[in-house]
């Protein structure tokens, strides 16, 4: 085991060869492979998951893909021009120019986005027209500084991780991967998954090289591996050449889709050759699948990629397998599945304004009668008038027939004397007013105004933050 303590974080790939040390990285003598044989013995990589197929609709062009790992060399031939050196946050001395300095990260940047040289030599990376984005964020076990290194506080080398995907978001990365692991989830790193995920970056990680754990299986699942258990990180488990689940790739549920793991030729930072086993080329390699799926929809989400990746593997029996999730990725049907997605999302979106509901103008039925000529409503607005002129005079005169009449009880009598008015007012003169009546303004006896109301304050909400960190299950 690469670490001195179970949570230290670990690099996720061995050099084929070296059985013993499959699980984490080691680095023994290695003849190099011809520069001319390379090609040829990575076709089986690229056959698998149909990539020359993608090649077709996208090749990488304007995406960066961060690889946050133990640095990349942006001298060998297949990268030429290829790498932005970024940060180095492991805080050691070790100069780039050592020899044991961006082994792993060498290989996995290869992977991705190597360019061959000479026409058709070298390695040709899933992505080859990507850019890559080197944050150095752990020593490869050669490096000088390693026994420093593995001595740090645990939440200094979390923070390296947390610090690293943070700045790569910020340095423009569409795609990141992140072929490491640790035992033990962060706080800081969850936070900083989902800073990324918010800013539409992809995160694909390793899911570790554990399968052969059997002192630390939890019901019959291999220990997860951190940061590809965090939610919104695409798990990646390692096949063999033959296609089926690599003995030591980790079965656990953090596992969303199976890559190549098995012999994947790659570059190394000496500019030789290597094929490098384990779940550390596997995540490359789905890193750059997801290169191509971005930089052919530079609209796409995170959420639309995994989707794209996870709808279209295949596995064989059609479901969930938790050593090789839903299965082999297939980069031709996944970026297909991408067009589709974007496609039902824009449907989804407001009409324009060409769109009709119930079928538009044309499903609108012919009137039953056919529209009046303007003479024919001279016509109808001069009887209008004369009806309206009759029926006023009508009116009038059944006012005048139902006056009320005088009754004639016979001829007049003598008129009676009169009596003495009573002082001050005359009668009938309506004064003093009937009881019950009141003058002038205000609200009526009793009623008031209405009470003043309250103000509908309610209370603010507070809550936790959702970045705290992850559940521990291992």
């Amino acid at each position: 085991m690469l670490a001195g303590r179970g949570s230290r974080l670990v690099l996720a790939a061995g050099v084929a060869g070296a059985a013993a040390a499959l699980p984490f990285l080691v680095v023994p003598a290695a003849v190099a492979a011809p520069a001319d044989q390379v090609r040829d013995s990575q076709q089986w990589v690229l056959n698998m998951l149909d990539v020359p197929a993608a090649w077709m609709d996208a090749s990488g062009e304007g995406i960066t893909v961060a690889v946050i790992d133990s640095g990349v060399n942006p001298d060998v031939s297949d990268l030429t021009g290829r790498v932005i050196t970024g940060p180095d946050l492991t805080g050691l001395s070790t100069p780039s120019s050592n020899p044991h300095w961006g082994e792993h990260g060498t290989w996995m940047a290869s992977i991705i986005a190597g360019h061959g040289h000479d026409g058709d030599s070298g390695i040709e990376g899933i992505a080859p027209d990507a850019k890559i984005l080197s944050i150095r964020v752990i020593p490869d076990k050669d490096d000088p500084g390693y026994a420093k290194y593995d001595n740090e506080p645990e939440q200094t080398i979390q923070d390296s991780l947390a610090n690293g995907i943070r700045d790569a978001v910020k340095q423009g990365a569409k795609v990141i991967s992140m072929s490491i692991g640790y035992s033990d989830p962060s706080g800081a790193v969850r936070a900083a998954v989902q800073y990324a995920y918010q800013h539409n970056v992809v995160l694909v990680a390793s899911s570790g090289n554990s399968g052969l754990d059997d002192e630390r299986r939890d019901h019959g699942f291999a220990p997860v591996s951190f940061p590809a258990e965090y939610p919104g990180v695409i798990g990646v488990g390692a096949l063999y050449r033959n296609g089926t689940a690599a003995n030591f790739s980790s079965n656990n549920l953090s596992v969303r889709v199976a890559a190549p793991g098995q012999g994947v030729p790659a570059q190394g930072r000496d500019g030789q050759y290597w094929t490098v086993d384990g779940t550390s080329p596997a995540c490359a390699l789905v890193a750059g699948v997801a290169a191509l799926i971005e930089s052919k929809y530079p609209i796409i989400t995170p959420a639309q990629v995994t989707e794209a990746l996870t709808s279209t593997a295949s596995n064989g029996s059609g479901g969930y397998n938790p050593r090789t999730g839903f299965g082999t990725v297939d980069a031709a049907a996944a970026l297909h599945a991408a067009g589709q997605l974007l496609g039902v999302h824009q449907a989804a979106s407001p009409m324009s304004s060409a769109a009709y509901f119930g079928g538009g103008p044309a499903a609108v039925q012919a009137a039953p009668v056919a529209p009046r000529g303007s003479g024919e409503l001279v016509l109808f607005s001069i009887l209008a008038v004369a009806t309206l002129g009759l029926t006023l005079v009508a009116a009038a005169r059944l006012r005048v027939l139902n006056r009320p009449r005088a009754a004639n009880t016979g001829p007049p009598g003598p008129r009676a004397p009169a009596g003495p008015r009573a002082p001050g007012h005359p009668p009938g003169s309506g004064y003093p007013p009937a009881d019950g009546h009141r003058f002038g303004y205000g609200p009526p006896p009793g009623g008031g105004y209405p009470a003043p109301g309250y103000p509908g304050g309610g209370y603010t909400a507070s809550g936790s933050s959702e970045y705290g960190g992850a559940d521990d299950h291992a």
